[in-house]
């Protein structure tokens, strides 16, 4: 009797543990399937405040309409301008006896460079700076006699050429007051000019043929012997919807864009078009005036891959 009385308390308390295992499992399943609805529901889009976007860095731009350049690349290197230089020479034999400027010294057009005593008068004149550069080669000193050799060279890199070397195969492409776009080698600088000279000969070492740019170099970042890649643009194209290639991101094997909306930014796959190293025509996925990340999107890439990472765990 006994025993039975203790297997009846047994199988209670068995039916009161799976009853409450049960509805534990009831409410982790119900916690569960509602934690996953709301992350469904913010999948593909990533919030940041207005603080958060300007310490990013990242910029916005409207999806426009824009032109796409038919491009020839090739390759080319950056060289002075030679119709801005200056060999400063003597006007008359004689002594030197200064010389204001040494080589690296900026020069302004007007400035002296040299005084020298003349041969025959024993009188004494100045040389000044034909025009705005510095000096790149000194050949005199005080107590000196002038003679053939240029005593300063000074030379203008305001402006300077960029010396492009064009395949045979492709010169009938190239023609002069054509576009070109100057890209360093890392791409971090960009300049624009136009073809002001194409050469009548090849070139012996690598029988290609110079077309020469004209460029403007104010800050002086365009020096002299450094190589460069070039964009000589054979045509524009018109293309109704445009955005500029830094917008682009691959998620799971597809160009994506991140466009601003009410939830924050939204991941977009599009369907793109032609390319010219700068704009990207965009053919499906985006509509016109929509507000786009166009620089530092990778931040909000970034941004996207922990919210999968947090959905895998």
């Amino acid at each position: 009797m006994k025993l039975n009385t203790q297997l009846k308390k047994s199988f209670i308390r068995l039916i009161t543990c799976c009853f409450a295992i049960t509805l534990l499992s009831g409410q982790t399943f119900a916690e569960t399937g509602h934690g996953e609805e709301e992350e469904h529901g913010e999948e593909g889009h990533v919030e940041l405040t207005q603080e958060q976007i300007k310490h990013a860095g990242i910029t916005l731009a409207t999806v426009t309409s824009g032109t796409i350049r038919d491009v020839l690349p090739v390759y080319g290197v950056v060289a002075t301008n030679a119709e801005r230089v200056q060999s400063v020479t003597a006007r008359f034999d004689g002594v030197i006896r200064e010389v204001k400027k040494s080589v690296g010294d900026p020069v302004r057009k007007g400035e002296p460079l040299v005084t020298v005593e003349a041969n025959e008068s024993l009188k004494t004149y100045s040389i000044v700076s034909a025009l705005n550069g510095a000096v790149t080669q000194r050949n005199a000193n005080a107590g000196e006699h002038t003679t053939d050799i240029p005593l300063l060279v000074v030379q203008d890199f305001s402006t300077v050429w960029v010396e492009l070397s064009v395949f045979p195969k492709d010169v009938a492409q190239v023609e002069l007051g054509q576009r070109v776009r100057i890209l360093s080698l890392d791409s971090t600088h960009i300049a624009e000019g136009k073809i002001i000279y194409i050469a009548p000969l090849g070139q012996t070492g690598n029988q290609a043929i110079m077309a020469r740019a004209l460029i403007d170099n104010p800050n002086g970042i365009w020096k002299p012997g450094l190589f460069v890649n070039a964009q000589i643009t054979r045509a524009e194209i018109a293309a109704p919807m445009v955005i500029r290639n830094e917008a682009l991101q691959i998620v799971e094997d597809n160009p994506v864009v991140f466009v601003r909306g009410e939830e924050g930014f939204e991941a977009r796959t599009v369907t793109l078009g032609r390319t010219d190293g700068e704009l990207t025509e965009v053919v499906a996925g985006l509509s016109a005036d929509e507000v786009y990340v166009s620089k530092n999107s990778f931040i909000l890439k970034a941004e996207l891959g922990k919210g999968e990472v947090g959905d895998d765990d």
